[in-house]
């Protein structure tokens, strides 16, 4: 789940997610701000604390009636006790106007290869295709309601509209890549500063390496997602990104030859260590140690703002900043209701198919239809499934977007993979599902996890990842929804503390870090 968030923070973080409230009305000052637009290229190094795991790229060119944005990163990122190489590029075509004509973004990781490619009609109508490993994907007609602008180009947005003003929140219309759905994003200016960069690189023949020469100074300032799930950075006044953080990483802008030749000469930088791991750095260390199963448990949380956060219902209780959760009673695990019918009063997203849980596909249907063996009651199927992708679904770490019908072709995956084919399965076959994510202790250590929830005669959450049905009270909730949600985990990695109230009904007086 972690190295899912980590390319969602390059998508939805390196452009910073950012729109002006009002956006339509101030269409024609945009316009006039384009022809602002200068051509160049920046470069940065992508940093692990003083080591430099990869290098990234904006690029923008003009011509008298578009603008071209390009954004490309590559990394060798340590995650799960190796370092895993990931390729991003996204690039979008501009009117003058600043509206968003067309794009195209390319993944490739561990997983299968993602293409995704868009056109927007008239600011009413994106026609987005979606190619996963090779195969097309069928094209999508999505409806807009005015201009949208796509994470990579908003800094433009904000810095060229006018200038930033500490204080001021902004909100945009942006295609959302992780949902592949537009949705609205806002960002706070939190603060102004001055920044000294190099603007070329000389090599040093004694140490064999490049260093940064004529420093210039640049002003930038600070925007922050708060709850969105957009991570903050620094933004300068030409629209162009001058730092930004997330999970123990740091973009910097560096001359080419520093951020790019450095880091591909450096034998060093593949090399993975406890301190360099994601998986250990972002974990939350426990100094006591838990039974195998949690039937209750109760927590204080600090260190992070728990507003925005999906903290509160079903068996979790969040008093101030003390959350509480207890195992369901027996009759949330009963459904009144039996399938294919449909229980009253669930919202139908939670049955429909969406662009990487693809739960009207016939091959998934099928599987999920045997998986159902004729059983019509929604706990037995909700079991049934969750042993099926336990037993059938290897554990392993992977770096990807989770996407359902590739962990039914690959039958391999972390949390994520469990997650997402569970969910697809149980849509197929009318069992309302959705995506949980949030914290799971496992081995003296609360690491980031991704679990389904089920509704049965309540949300009921289930994990096929470590085969638990229901999951227990060791499963903090944080969010629910996919990628688009889970990104606001990422302003609890580094900052949140928990203390051990409780665990099965008895005193824990110790605190976890």
């Amino acid at each position: 789940m972690v190295g899912g968030a980590i390319i969602v923070a390059w998508l939805a973080g390196l452009a910073l997610l950012v729109r002006r409230e009002l956006f339509r009305p101030q269409v024609e000052r945009l316009a006039e701000a384009a022809m602002r637009v200068t051509p160049g290229a920046v470069f940065y190094g992508v940093m692990q604390g003083d080591r430099q795991v990869g290098f990234a790229s904006s690029t923008i060119d003009t011509a008298e009636t578009s603008i071209a944005v390009t954004d490309y990163l590559v990394a060798d990122l340590p995650v799960g006790g190796r370092a895993r190489r990931t390729t991003a590029r996204s690039t979008t075509v501009l009117s003058r106007a600043l509206r968003v004509r067309s794009f195209e973004i390319e993944f490739a990781g561990e997983g299968a290869p993602l293409h995704a490619t868009g056109s927007v009609d008239g600011d009413t109508l994106l026609t987005l295709q979606l190619d996963m490993n090779g195969a097309k994907g069928e094209p999508q007609r999505i409806p807009l309601t005015g201009p949208v602008l796509l994470p990579t180009v908003v800094p433009l947005a904000l810095a060229l509209g006018e200038s930033p003003e500490v204080g001021k929140r902004y909100t945009l219309p942006v295609f959302d890549p992780t949902t592949m759905l537009p949705r609205d994003v806002g960002v706070d200016v939190k603060a102004e500063s001055l920044f000294v960069v190099n603007d070329s690189a000389a090599f040093d023949a004694a140490t064999r390496t490049w260093r940064g020469i004529t420093p210039d100074t640049i002003r930038a300032w600070r925007v922050d997602g708060g709850g969105t799930g957009s991570i903050g950075g620094w933004v300068d006044e030409q629209g162009r990104i001058v730092s930004t953080e997330v999970l123990g990483f740091a973009l910097r802008r560096l001359p080419y030859e520093v951020a790019f030749e450095n880091w591909r000469n450096d034998s060093t930088h593949v090399a993975v260590s406890d301190d360099h791991d994601v998986l250990e750095t972002t974990a939350i260390v426990a100094n006591k140690r838990m039974d195998r199963r949690v039937e209750s448990l109760r927590l204080r949380l600090s260190g992070v703002d728990l507003s925005g956060f999906d903290l509160e219902g079903g068996r979790q209780t969040l008093e101030g900043s003390e959350l509480a959760i207890r195992a369901l009673p027996p009759a949330a695990l009963e459904a009144k209701w039996t399938l294919p019918r449909k229980p009253p009063g669930v919202d139908p997203k939670y049955l429909a198919p969406e662009p990487l849980i693809q739960s009207k596909d016939d091959d998934l249907f099928l599987l999920a239809y045997q998986v159902q063996n004729f059983q019509h009651d929604p706990r037995v199927v909700a079991e049934q499934l969750n042993r099926w992708v336990h037993d059938s679904i290897a554990a392993r770490p992977a770096f990807g977007i989770p996407n359902a019908l590739e962990v039914l072709r690959t039958r391999a995956g972390d949390c994520n993979e469990h997650t997402q084919l569970y969910v697809a399965m149980a849509r197929a076959i009318g069992l309302p599902a959705r995506v949980a994510s949030g914290l799971a202790y496992v081995d003296g250590k609360f690491y980031y996890h991704a679990w389904p929830e089920v509704f049965l005669g309540d949300w009921v959450g289930v994990d096929p990842t470590f085969g638990q049905f229901p999951a227990d009270a060791a499963h903090l909730r944080f969010t629910i929804g996919g990628l688009d949600r889970q990104t606001s985990l990422l302003r609890l990695m580094g900052n949140l503390k928990i203390d051990v109230l409780e665990v099965n009904g008895a005193t824990r007086p110790n605190a976890m870090r």
